[in-house]
């Protein structure tokens, strides 16, 4: 039974990988312009280990609790943490340095707190903004037009490198009907780059989960966060 979940994790990870080739064949760039980010929620270290023996160079964990135990045991070789969960302000503190790249900063209050708390550390923490592209009500991150006006205080924070975007469109059934979606977030990281503020680089976006990855591939996505495709549903 062990060796099936092994292989069967292994599959995954070689299928979710081809697919990624191929979608940036598609759309016509390098394969190396865009990484797979395993997401881990509620994925054990055994099983997380499978992952990381048959490919798997970027862990993404949703919930810090379950980082702090993870992280420890996996941090080796060549293989990154990117926080992709909502982050609360009062554990900024226990993610500062923790993880390479935190993608879900969802208010300037935030990004605040992870300068101060960066900068207690002596540390440069590299983030993305989180976009709410869908404008629900339901869901975290900035408006469009939030981010903008943001943007000119964010930039001076010395200890915040911003180096893209993130957004999770509005849930759909048909995978194609998100590419509006990611459209709009490739337009605005664009728009932003153009403004050339200061330690702000638009060289990721973050979009694309299992059900639409090859989607937001073709749109411009530099980091696609895969967690069922590879681990199975989750059991929360």
């Amino acid at each position: 039974m062990e060796s099936l979940v092994r292989d069967t994790i292994e599959s995954r990870v070689h299928s979710v990988l081809a697919k990624i080739r191929s979608a940036t064949e598609k759309a016509g760039r390098p394969a190396v312009s865009v990484r797979l980010v395993a997401a881990t929620k509620t994925v054990a270290i055994p099983q997380i280990m499978e992952g990381v023996q048959a490919g798997l160079s970027i862990l993404g964990e949703n919930r810090v609790q379950e980082a702090l135990a993870k992280v420890p045991a996996l941090k080796q070789g060549l293989v990154q943490w990117h926080f992709i969960g909502q982050l609360q302000r009062r554990k900024v503190r226990s993610v500062i340095g923790l993880f390479d790249l935190i993608h879900s900063v969802d208010s300037l209050e935030l990004a605040r707190e992870i300068d101060r708390r960066a900068g207690d550390a002596g540390h440069r923490q590299d983030v993305l903004l989180e976009i709410n592209i869908g404008n629900e009500p339901t869901k975290a991150g900035f408006l469009p037009e939030q981010v903008r006006q943001a943007m000119p205080e964010m930039a001076c924070l010395s200890h915040v490198r911003i180096r893209g975007l993130m957004a999770i469109p509005p849930p759909t059934a048909d995978p194609d009907s998100a590419r509006p979606y990611f459209r709009k977030l490739n337009e605005l990281a664009r728009m932003i780059d153009a403004q050339h503020f200061p330690s702000v680089k638009m060289e990721e976006l973050s979009m694309g989960m299992s059900g639409d990855y090859e989607v937001a591939i073709e749109e411009g996505a530099t980091l696609v966060r895969v967690g069922t495709a590879i681990f199975g549903a989750r059991h929360v």
